[in-house]
């Protein structure tokens, strides 16, 4: 992950800090398997830059991986990533509820109501 968008003096962390993104594989942000990009937010959840990231990630459209402790999947910030297959009708629901979550973390995170950031979700 590339943090080189961040400004790092904002919070006076540096460069040697231990970020989740570099002290673990860097495959796991960008992991197929949905299981791993779960394990890989959840290492986010503690990051100083957690919250920069996300914005970096949301204004570039980032294609893909975990950015901020969110998942993006061609640009868009997704509730979680499906397995292959058809999705199961109680998938389809949960989905509605997580999409819900993702946009007030990033309304909570002051992402949401930025103009010069759009966020979508993937359908």
């Amino acid at each position: 992950m590339s943090l080189a968008l961040a400004n790092l003096d904002a919070h006076s962390v540096g460069l040697d800090a231990e970020l989740p993104c570099r002290k673990f594989d860097p495959d796991l942000w960008f992991a197929d398997a949905p299981t791993e990009l779960e394990v890989a937010k959840s290492l986010c959840g503690d990051c100083p830059l957690r919250v920069e990231c996300l914005a970096g990630a949301v204004e570039r459209a980032e294609p893909w991986g975990v950015w901020g402790g969110e998942i993006f999947e061609r640009g868009a910030v997704v509730p979680r990533k499906r397995p292959r297959g058809r999705p199961r009708k109680e998938d389809v629901a949960r989905d509605a509820v997580l999409r819900v979550e993702v946009e007030a973390r990033l309304a909570a995170d002051g992402l949401a109501d930025q103009p010069r950031v759009a966020v979508r979700l993937a359908a």
